[in-house]
């Protein structure tokens, strides 16, 4: 299994830390407001990636973080007229609620900055004595000409960093890209006592000490969207390096841009749609597909043509499965082994998700020529355990409603149209509902 490390820029063969586990750390958002598509797409591809590290049998222990104190939660709450808890708590849910619904699974752990104060305290406190800190009037900086490396992960030296920056007269830092560690409390701000006065984390400080917390000192993959390259990430290999003097992941994945109206989707810019609102005109599972259609890393231009085709083709997988799954036909067993040879090979390319589903649209060609059968829903349904697209309820039938089942079709055979329908109409009265497709026939349970 190959994948692209964004620290050395190329793809590299993935090897675990531990044998047959892989620790995977990946920023989420801050919960201040309702999440927009860019939010769902990197925790779809990075939901993809750890599923396809289950299905090749490695246990994974998958940390997604929640920011829940940073100065815009501070300003909503403020505006709201509740508390930064109360704030966060609701937008908690409700993110948890659009995760669910796009078939993304549940973190390991999913933790917060304000429930781990004590180890961002302790990890400020390692940097100090260090030397790596220095102390201002709103609170404790980190030094990043004191780290090395920095700038390894953006590719940029820090002499260019420096350039060009115009400094404020009131801008003491030592270095233009010196960054908080701790803020010293304003009136009415959330506050926690620390060794500097009581304020509150930075941004940057709280993921070193909670990934550091449930993943160890040195883990396997930390990823997010290719906007948090720099700053966040290069300067939380800058904090957790600096206190640990190990490397702090081995591998960087950083998913790609969703941009509409050819600009990065974002909420600074009110450039965005929420994903509650897309969801209102498509179902959870087809945002799902459009964002597995492109590769993780590419952009995807969201538009309604896009949504449009990503229904089309999910509707084209559904109807065939669904099919496949009432099919008495047997398929050969050298297509199955084939099939299932191009989807792995498709996936271990840094989880190539484009050229996977072409492999399964290939399958389908090949299938339509000879009859659909039980072994495609079976292959299918296997590589739904990392796709997570399909939407299926399982259809308890009595023997009498196969029967008449039977009956319909023998009726459809012999061209007795009226008989075909009065047995069809006589399955809905049971709830059961028959749809005649090229492949076959669809039976759905209704209500």
């Amino acid at each position: 299994m190959k994948l692209f490390n964004t620290i050395t820029g190329k793809k590299e063969t993935f090897k675990s830390i531990k044998k047959n586990q892989v620790n995977m750390y990946v920023c989420g958002p801050t919960i201040y407001d309702y999440g927009h598509l860019g939010h769902g797409r990197s925790a779809v591809n990075f939901d993809i990636i750890r599923r396809y590290f289950l299905y090749k049998n490695y246990k994974v222990n998958f940390v997604f973080n929640y920011t829940d104190i940073e100065d815009k939660i501070i300003g909503r709450a403020k505006k709201e007229k509740i508390t930064e808890k109360e704030l966060t708590e609701k937008f908690s849910k409700i993110y948890n609620e659009d995760y669910a619904a796009l078939n993304i699974l549940k973190p390991t752990e999913n933790p917060k900055p304000t429930e781990h104060i004590k180890e961002i305290i302790e990890t400020i406190k390692k940097l100090e004595k260090k030397g790596f800190t220095y102390e201002l009037e709103d609170g404790i900086y980190y030094n990043i000409s004191k780290f090395k490396g920095y700038g390894k992960l953006s590719h940029q030296k820090i002499e260019n960093l420096q350039a060009g920056k115009r400094i404020k007269k009131d801008e003491n830092k030592i270095n233009h890209q010196d960054f908080v560690l701790w803020k010293l409390s304003k009136k009415s701000e959330p506050s926690w006592e620390s060794p500097w006065g009581k304020g509150r984390p930075g941004w940057h400080i709280e993921c070193s000490a909670m990934s550091s917390k449930y993943l160890g000192k040195t883990f396997d993959i930390h990823g997010g969207g290719r906007d948090l390259i720099f700053p966040h990430h290069e300067n939380e290999i800058a904090q957790s390096e600096a206190v640990n003097d190990k490397p702090f992941a081995n591998y960087w994945m950083h998913n790609g841009f969703i941009q509409l109206n050819k600009e990065k989707m974002s909420k600074s810019t009110g450039n965005f749609f929420t994903l509650r609102e897309i969801f209102k005109d498509y179902d959870p599972l087809v945002i799902r597909y459009m964002i597995l259609a492109a590769h993780y890393r590419a952009p995807i231009d969201f538009s309604k043509k896009n949504l449009e085709q990503a229904k089309n083709a999910l509707e084209r997988i559904q109807t065939f499965v669904d099919t496949a799954k009432n099919s008495k036909n047997k398929i050969k067993t050298k297509l199955i082994t084939k099939t299932k040879k191009e989807f792995i090979t498709a996936m271990d390319n840094d989880f190539d998700t484009p050229n996977a589903l072409a492999v399964i649209f290939e399958f389908i060609r090949e299938i339509n020529k000879e009859g659909n059968g039980k072994e495609a829903y079976d292959l299918l349904k296997d590589f739904d355990k990392i796709l997570g697209i399909l939407n299926e309820t399982e259809i308890n039938i009595t023997e009498e409603e196969e029967e008449l089942i039977k009956k319909r079709e023998n009726a459809r055979k012999n061209k007795d149209w009226d008989l075909a329908d009065k047995l069809r109409d006589k399955l809905k009265e049971r709830g059961i509902l028959i749809k005649d497709a090229k492949e076959g026939i669809i039976i759905k349970k209704i209500s």
